[in-house]
Parts: structure tokens; C-alpha cells; sequence
């Protein structure tokens, strides 16, 4: 029974912190925010690319995400995702 409540505990967490860590972190829905670790990611990949950032990268992504949410897909894979690793800790806490 633990390990079902660990794992609901863990897919809701995992789309809900999900939106707020990248709020956190500086991809908000305005942009990216200066002075943040994602101003320093966003500079730093220009920096690679020679000016731009490359479309599907990781920081094209996480700037998409934190600009129009999450999409139905990246939802159902933090749902996934959370709640096995929930269901995983689960066993190992008394």
C-alpha cells in the first residue's frame, strides 16, 4: 500500500514541481530572467552556437516549457517518471 501512495505522492510532484523549478531557476513565462542560471544557460549555449540557440536543445526546451507550460506529453512522462521512482523509495522507508 506504500508503495501505490509513493508513487501517487511522486506523479504529482513531479508535474507540479516541475513548472516551479523552472520558475526558480529563471524560465518564466515572461522570458528568461535576467541574472539567473537560465540567462547564464541561455548565454553560454549562444556562446557554443555561434550566436543562436539550437532549436530542440535543452535549454530551447526548457525555455518553451517555462514560456507555455507543459504539454499533455512532457505531463504524462512526469507522471511516469515520478511515480516510479515513488514506488521505488518506497521499500526503503519505514
Amino acid at each position: 500500500m506504500a508503495a501505490i501512495a509513493l508513487g501517487v505522492l511522486g506523479a504529482v510532484a513531479g508535474v507540479a514541481a516541475t513548472p516551479v523549478v523552472l520558475g526558480a531557476i529563471g524560465f518564466t513565462g515572461a522570458g528568461v530572467a535576467a541574472g539567473s542560471i537560465a540567462a547564464w544557460m541561455m548565454s553560454s549555449a549562444a556562446v557554443a552556437n555561434g550566436g543562436g540557440i539550437a532549436a530542440g536543445s535543452t535549454v530551447a526546451i526548457l525555455q518553451s516549457i517555462g514560456a507555455a507550460g507543459l504539454s499533455v506529453a512532457v505531463k504524462t512522462g512526469l507522471v511516469a517518471i515520478g511515480g516510479v521512482a515513488g514506488a521505488v523509495v518506497a521499500p526503503f522507508i519505514p
